[in-house]
């Protein structure tokens, strides 16, 4: 396709037009002033090449990295006929069951798909007899959006999980400290506090004070990945992580790809697209390569204690796929480990069945975790609360993985 000039009874406009229009039902900021700059852009550069093409509309109509892959799904299914075609007719036509292994859904495929589609829904086909289902012992939609995979959800799914996770019950995690506080039920009688009541009465009227040890939430370290591999999972993990921020004090939050962002002041606007776009703005290398080992010694330097104080906990978002070598990064991790209370690996590559430690980098992190848990669900998040809250002084030791890859 090389086109150099817009024909005046050409499509090419309306062709924008209703690709934005998909770009905005799957869930982009697509406005209209973006739309008129689109085809001006396209006017203006031409159309040399499909990647020209593809470049123009992207550097207009993209303004959030989380955009990029509904982007780039979208313009392989609308601008690519073939395609398009086979999808039409695989959607119009009734085929028999196709039992053959199928391939892994590419990241936003299925709201990208919802949003082309919209209204072509159930044209062309013949009127079924209507089936009655008795559906009391099945799950409700609820249920399985609570147990679906981030990746995997629509434009209109994803929203729900955000309301969802605003709603989950917070990790309820008191520790005590040294310190002591007022309580009429306490075991230990505060001397000074007697004192101080008997001056009001002259010394005449000494009444008997308690106090008990305070507690409190200890300080919560988020270390999250953000290279391209973790891409399908970064945005809802960052509501959830806001979600934290919001109903506790001290949440630390640091994003990482090839270097390390602070991100905590951003996370603490009341509103998280709010907060999000902040964050956006701050990270230079989202969606990018990854470098654990080295993001880790640099926390470790300049981080670790100024917020691992008090008994802190650490959740480690990553899939652990380390493209370094990796004996530096045991090493920093054996160091991590030590300065916290608890360290908790998130990793949703657990989200496949037959997921085994097998990566150099897998297997160099492994040892020094306390817990090695899932986070690609509504229900993995709701565990990993839960788990926040309890004494897991039992949990299942994660080095049971080495000696299951071995």
């Amino acid at each position: 396709m090389i086109v150099r000039s817009a024909h005046p009874d050409g499509r090419l406009a309306d062709n924008i037009i209703y690709f934005a229009r998909t770009l905005r039902k799957a869930g982009m900021r697509v406005g209209p002033a973006a739309v008129v700059d689109a085809i001006d852009a396209v006017l203006a550069a031409g159309i040399g090449s499909r990647d020209d093409f593809y470049w123009t509309l992207h550097s207009v109509l993209v303004t959030r990295h989380e955009d990029h892959a509904v982007f780039d799904e979208a313009f392989r299914l609308f601008w690519k006929s073939r395609e398009l075609i086979e999808k039409m007719l695989a959607m119009f036509s009734p085929v028999a069951p196709d039992h053959r292994e199928k391939e892994k859904p590419r990241a936003a495929e299925q709201r990208v798909s919802e949003a082309l589609f919209e209204g072509h829904k159930g044209k062309g086909r013949d009127e079924v007899p209507e089936i009655e289902v008795d559906a009391r012992f099945t799950v409700s939609g609820n249920e399985v959006l609570r147990g679906k995979d981030f990746a995997q959800m629509s434009a209109v799914e994803l929203a729900e999980a955000r309301r969802a996770i605003a709603k989950l019950v917070l990790p309820h995690d008191l520790v005590r400290t040294r310190r002591f506080k007022a309580d009429p039920r306490g075991r230990r009688v505060d001397q000074r506090a007697m004192m101080r009541s008997a001056l009001r009465t002259g010394g005449d009227l000494i009444l008997p004070k308690f106090r008990s040890p305070r507690e409190i939430h200890p300080p919560l370290v988020v270390l999250a990945d953000i290279s391209g591999s973790m891409s399908q999972y970064t945005r809802i993990f960052l509501h959830f992580l806001h979600a934290l921020t919001e109903k506790r004090r001290r949440v630390h939050t640091f994003v990482f790809g090839t270097r390390l962002t602070n991100i905590s002041r951003q996370m603490r606007h009341r509103d998280p697209d709010e907060a999000l776009a902040d964050c956006s703005k701050a990270v230079m290398d989202w969606s990018g390569g990854t470098r654990i080992g080295d993001t880790l010694a640099e926390f470790n330097r300049l981080w670790s204690r100024r917020v691992l104080g008090q008994g802190a906990t650490v959740l480690l978002i990553t899939d652990g796929l380390e493209r370094d070598d990796v004996a530096g990064l045991e090493t920093e991790m054996e160091r991590l480990h030590k300065s916290c209370r608890r360290l908790v690996w998130l990793n949703p590559l657990l989200r496949f069945e037959g997921f085994e430690a097998k990566a150099r980098g897998v297997r160099a992190m492994l040892p020094h975790v306390d817990e090695f848990r899932a986070v690609h669900t509504l229900n993995a998040l709701s565990d990993l609360c839960a788990s926040l809250s309890a004494d897991n002084r039992h949990a299942a030791d994660p080095r049971a993985w080495l000696a299951k890859a071995a």
